[in-house]
């Protein structure tokens, strides 16, 4: 924003700077030139006042020294030419021998009764030449020609010297504007600088970040005061969920586990006949703590941004295939293992653990018996993929488009369950700055993808291979 403020006062001087130096500078010019025409042919019409009575009457003053002595002294060229055309003095060759003028187009005008001037080259001095010429007439009569011509470059470099000092000049102005404009732009943008610092800081993570309300126009101020006002809020309302977390931690598992106790204590003591009702209230108390879990989990993770670090994600993998193993064997299920070690993603801590804990639980309960549910980990194109494939029956696409949501469960889903497990594992994903997909398994099953940020993407370098 500094750069646009500065570049926007810099576009503005520079367009004004033009609108104005250009015409000055032409005007400049245009006068000096229109000066020295104008002194030229006052000080041609007073040569011709002088050659007149030579001219007319062979009297009066010699036209040779008054042409040399102004040549002298304004280092113009002055010829004097009679009404033939042919030069009676010349500054430039006072003792030379006559010249016929007369078929200068300047003189043709001059000896025909009319001024003229203008500005030629002239090859043979190299130069350009600002020349006037005027006639030498008495009572309607032409009796000769006066043209006095001068050379520009002290002309041209007073119009060139001008020009410079315009340029200088805006130079400095320049200068002078980019230093006043950057001051000006930092003093405007410094409050919406430290507003985005401050809204970095509440992006991640951060409820006790505040801006100043004290600096910057009205504008900027007030918006720094509904940005206070948006945060304060905002830690209010994390804050109560935060503590809800922590309340119905303490206040759900403790009652539930007693709970199952009594539950559990009742099943030894009870007559046969209420066994099959006691352990269906077991269950159901186990559901209803796994329910809380999910809940407390999601809970925990929505809306936060934990700081990640580096992880193994195969490391991970066959630490919780180890101990879902002795539950697989149980219900004669393999659990296999498909990694090159290391593979580092970021993720936040304990994250993945509990991914594969779901993920690994589903895929438990959907797969038959005597089959492979099989983990992969493997990193490509700075991402992490991590596939949890079983054999059981698969999804269809509307149920996997509904699988994520919370409480939804298949039609042949174990009763047992919470409807949650999926939805954990995207809030995990979500929250490692990853995703979750579903797709179908060869020839049949599920196949969960989950991706994760490398750890080269943060700038982490991976851990080192623990063997």
């Amino acid at each position: 924003m500094t750069r646009r403020l500065l570049l926007t006062y810099l576009t503005i001087t520079a367009f004004v700077l033009l609108v104005l130096g250009i015409p000055l500078g032409i005007n400049f010019a245009s006068t000096e030139r229109e000066q020295l025409t104008t002194d030229l042919e006052r000080d041609a019409t007073v040569i011709a006042t002088l050659a007149e009575d030579r001219l007319e009457q062979g009297s009066g003053p010699d036209p040779v020294r008054v042409v040399t002595e102004y040549e002298e002294r304004t280092n113009g060229r002055v010829v004097i030419v009679d009404e033939s055309g042919v030069a009676i003095a010349d500054s430039s060759d006072p003792e030379g021998a006559a010249r016929d003028f007369s078929t200068r187009p300047e003189f043709e005008k001059a000896l025909g009764g009319e001024r003229n001037s203008g500005t030629r080259y002239s090859e043979t001095l190299g130069q350009r030449l600002t020349f006037v010429a005027v006639p030498v007439a008495s009572s309607g009569t032409v009796h000769g020609a006066v043209r006095i011509s001068h050379d520009t470059a002290e002309l041209d470099t007073r119009i060139r010297r001008n020009w410079w000092t315009l340029a200088l000049i805006g130079l400095v102005v320049m200068g002078a504007v980019t230093i006043v404009g950057f001051i000006l732009a930092r003093s405007v943008t410094r409050p919406v600088r430290a507003l985005a610092v401050a809204t970095d800081r509440l992006a991640a993570g951060d409820l006790g970040a505040r801006a100043e309300v004290d600096r910057g126009p009205p504008e900027v101020r007030s918006l720094a005061e509904r940005f206070n006002d948006m945060a304060e809020r905002l830690e209010e309302l994390v804050g109560s969920q935060r503590a809800f977390v922590a309340d119905a931690s303490h206040q759900l598992r403790t009652p539930l586990t007693a709970l199952r106790l009594r539950l559990e204590n009742l099943e030894s003591a009870a007559p046969e006949d209420l066994q099959p009702d006691l352990e269906a209230g077991s269950r159901e108390v186990a559901r209803l703590a796994r329910l809380v879990e999910g809940l407390l989990v999601i809970a925990r993770t929505e809306g936060s941004r934990p700081e990640r670090t580096v992880i193994d994600v195969a490391e991970v993998a066959r630490q919780r295939i180890d101990a879902w193993t002795p539950l697989a064997e149980e219900r004669d299920i393999r659990l296999v293992l498909d990694a090159q070690e290391p593979v580092s993603a970021t993720a936040v801590d304990g994250a993945v653990d509990q991914i594969l804990d779901n993920l690994l639980d589903n895929a438990m309960d959907a797969a038959p018996t005597d089959s492979a549910i099989t983990v992969t980990a493997s990193s490509d194109d700075g991402t992490v993929e991590m596939h949890v494939v079983d054999s059981g029956p698969g999804m269809t696409p509307a149920q996997r488009k509904n699988a994520f949501n919370r409480f939804w469960r298949g039609p042949d889903a174990d009763s047992a369950g919470s409807g949650l497990g999926l939805a954990i594992v995207q809030q995990l994903a979500t929250t490692c700055g990853g995703n979750v997909e579903l797709g179908d398994a060869t020839p049949t099953g599920l196949d969960v993808t989950v991706r994760l940020r490398a750890a080269q993407d943060s700038g982490h370098d991976p851990p080192s291979d623990p063997s």
